[in-house]
């Protein structure tokens, strides 16, 4: 069943000229839209927070906020909605600078009711390309993300026997077991936890890119997740005579959030603080509060990282 121009969302009016906006509105409901207009860019824009659009009608210029500074503001609130501009001005510097504020297209006045009905259509037809587009997307994303969760799933179970096999076979050979054999098997202990480690970074990936880590939003004191994860880095900061100092004041104000996803947050910063650390370099978890905010910081000795890379250390899998 093909959709009805009342399913694309409100159709937003904007235009200083009360004439213009009735003209607008009478068109486009004979064809079934939905119509909303507005005399001012801020009264549009209130409304288009509130219940969003499909598609923004906008004059270019009109007193204090302008068209294309609409537009900008529309964008930022849902990229999504197709922006068409009404302009008495209709020129090829004037659409080009439509254009590079976000508008789909341009009608310039006076138009008639045909006219602005076909453009309404073009737009419209963009926004469901759009939203089709998306949502196709957002399936993808979840299937893949399925996929992953599946197959980790599947790979834990074998490689953790297989862990613990070669533990169980170190142990129980003792001294009995040639050296070169036991290197071999050591290896592969070790090469079996690193795949394991691997496995739980997809897992970790695949539920932060379904919004499913964070899932608790309750008080957490940082002084007491500092103490476990400084416990839990103790021995490789000794094996790599990496200095740990937890500087956070015990009397430090709970934050309010997820205590696994902080925990796994802070353990992230500080391995990787000990791990590209110096010899007797040091890490300091330390932290600034105030009313309403807690800015944590851990900050070690290493050679960090150099400028030219620092803009993508967000993005995913870089290294």
């Amino acid at each position: 069943m093909s959709a009805s121009p009342a399913d694309d969302g409100p159709i937003i009016v904007i235009d200083d000229d009360e004439t213009m906006r009735r003209a607008c509105q009478a068109a486009l409901r004979r064809t079934g839209y939905q119509v909303e207009t507005y005399a001012d860019g801020p009264s549009g824009l209130k409304r288009i927070e509130e219940v969003g659009a499909g598609l923004l009608v906008v004059d270019l210029k009109m007193p204090g906020m302008g068209g294309l500074e609409v537009i900008e503001r529309v964008k930022q609130i849902s990229p999504d909605i197709v922006a068409i501009v009404i302009t008495g001005f209709a020129t090829v510097s004037t659409a080009v600078e439509a254009m590079k504020a976000g508008a789909y297209d341009f009608i310039p006045k006076p138009f008639t009711a045909e006219e602005l009905r076909v453009i309404i259509a073009r737009g419209m037809e963009r926004h469901r390309l759009a939203m089709e587009a998306k949502r196709l997307r957002v399936e993808k994303e979840a299937q893949a993300r399925k996929f992953i969760t599946f197959v980790s799933h599947q790979l834990q179970s074998p490689l953790g026997a297989v862990q613990q096999y070669l533990e169980v076979l170190l142990y129980q050979s003792g001294e009995a077991i040639p050296d070169k054999y036991r290197q071999w098997i050591e290896r592969s202990s070790k090469k079996t936890a690193t795949m394991l480690e691997i496995i739980g970074d997809w897992l970790t990936v695949s539920k932060v890119e379904g919004g499913q880590l964070a899932t608790e939003r309750k008080p957490v004191l940082w002084q007491d997740l500092a103490v476990e994860v400084l416990e839990n880095c103790a021995t490789a900061a000794r094996d790599r005579q990496v200095t740990l100092h937890n500087e956070l004041a015990p009397e430090l104000l709970a934050v309010t959030g997820d205590a696994t996803a902080l925990c796994m947050l802070l353990s992230n910063l500080v391995v990787n603080a000990v791990k590209y650390n110096r010899p007797e370099g040091q890490v300091r978890i330390t932290a600034e509060a105030d009313q309403a905010t807690v800015s944590l910081s851990v900050i070690d000795t290493g050679v960090g990282i150099a400028p030219e890379n620092q803009e993508h250390v967000f993005e995913e899998f870089y290294r």
